[in-house]
């Protein structure tokens, strides 16, 4: 294969890798309580700007209350046990998750880290 075919080949399989990344469904779960002060806390600091993120367009927000069954379509490695707990979920089936909320400071690289390792 000459060098032109090669680099059409990498160029046709980078193109087909991004645009099936692309097309994968991206979510976060948010698994909360109505009586969870630290949910409260996120909601104040991050919930209400969290869709106008770059990361809030990569991994739209879902939620649920601890005590309800699971989305349709959502499989889970474990039941959530804490809240808040924030699951990344690409088509449905749980990628990574995050325990507990510590703060604005530790959640976004925390979920970056989360979205660049399931890329």
């Amino acid at each position: 294969m000459s060098n032109f075919g090669w680099i059409s080949f990498v160029i046709l399989a980078l193109t087909f890798s991004s645009a099936q990344a692309a097309s994968a469904d991206t979510k976060l779960l948010l698994v909360e309580d109505e009586i969870c002060p630290w949910c409260e806390r996120w909601e104040d600091e991050i919930g209400g700007a969290y869709s106008k993120t770059e990361e809030g367009r990569k991994a739209p927000l879902m939620r649920m209350d601890i005590d309800d069954p699971l989305p349709k379509g959502v499989s889970l490695k474990s039941k959530a046990r804490f809240t808040p707990t924030f699951i990344l979920l690409i088509d449905g089936a749980e990628v990574q998750r995050i325990e507990g909320y510590p703060g604005e400071d530790f959640f976004y690289p925390a979920l970056n880290q989360m979205l660049q390792s399931a890329q």
